[in-house]
């Protein structure tokens, strides 16, 4: 892979995954939204181009220089958090803006699409989630991925395409929402204010944001056509441990107020990946501990405001 083309290049995993390219002398042309105050966080390099196309102008998008490229990384999804999970409609235009990249990647020369799934694909399991654990969605968010996964692949095999699908776990970093949970929290400690938590007894699967770039690129190098791999750490905690753990790396002197939220309807309480197909094809190991990445994160968030 020498040329790469990312859309939705401004959220944690998609920063992470631009840095990563150009770590590794990877040209990258990055598609983002005119006017989005969120195209600050898109690294400067002169290894990277940016264009402007939101995806609603996917459809229209036409390659005009003389340059193709290698790889298609499709990061960008409208309605993820909220009451748009389970806006139907926005969902169902989700997939039509997927199978719109697939045409676009298709244009610009790409051999590869690689989309960008979710655990939602699965809805609630109990046990350890691999690539044909099976699927049962309980919400438009999730109906909307796994259909756009499925699609996809039989619109770039039409193309003479290849397609790699990942279903991503829990990911966290530096330009992540700041309505995440490990955001959330980090933000009330700064400011010695009190978390309010569920009961932090969801077991979940953490991977810092740097990781998942990696294993991002490692797939584009390495993944399998037609494969679906599950993006985690492999590893699993409850998440008060995880809270605990946030609190005495930012701020150990404040107490969490546990149980303060009461868990939402269709509470997801175990998340676990399955890498082992991802380590067998690409050789992805995660190397950054849970401790290490919030600290990273921590300072992330002090430089943004300022309190470096």
């Amino acid at each position: 892979m020498k040329k790469a083309i990312v859309i939705g290049a401004t959220g944690a995993i998609g920063t992470a995954l631009v840095q990563e390219l150009i770590n590794h002398d990877i040209r990258v042309l990055v598609l983002c939204r005119e006017g989005s105050k969120r195209n600050e966080h898109i690294p400067k390099d002169s290894l990277i181009t940016q264009k402007f196309c939101s995806l609603q102008e996917l459809s229209s998008l036409e390659n005009n220089s003389d340059v193709e490229y290698d790889v298609f990384y499709d990061l960008a999804w409208e309605g993820t958090t909220g009451q748009a999970r389970n806006d139907m409609f926005l969902q169902n235009r989700n997939v039509q803006y997927t199978l719109e990249a697939v045409r676009a990647a298709h244009r610009f020369g790409c051999h590869t699409f690689i989309g960008a799934g979710s655990q939602a694909e699965y809805g609630r399991v109990e046990g350890i989630l691999r690539s044909d654990t099976p699927v049962s969605p309980d919400n438009g968010y999730g109906i909307g991925k796994l259909c756009a996964g499925l699609m996809t692949r039989e619109l770039t095999h039409q193309l003479g395409m290849q397609h790699i699908w990942t279903r991503i776990l829990s990911v966290y970093g530096p330009n992540d929402g700041m309505r995440s949970m490990v955001m959330s929290v980090i933000s009330d400690l700064l400011h010695r204010e009190t978390p309010k938590c569920t009961k932090g007894e969801q077991k979940w699967d953490y991977l810092y944001s740097g990781d998942a770039g990696r294993a991002f690129r490692l797939l584009g190098e390495k993944g399998v056509d037609g494969k679906t791999y599950v993006i985690g750490s492999g590893e699993c905690r409850s998440l008060a441990d995880y809270i605990r753990e946030i609190r005495d790396a930012v701020n150990p002197g404040i107490e969490i107020d546990f149980g303060a939220i009461p868990y939402a309807n269709r509470q997801v309480m175990h998340l676990q990946a399955d890498i082992s197909e991802l380590q067998k094809d690409t050789g992805f190991v995660p190397e950054t501990s849970f401790e290490e990445g919030i600290l990273k994160t921590v300072q992330w968030i002090k430089n943004e405001s300022g309190e470096v």
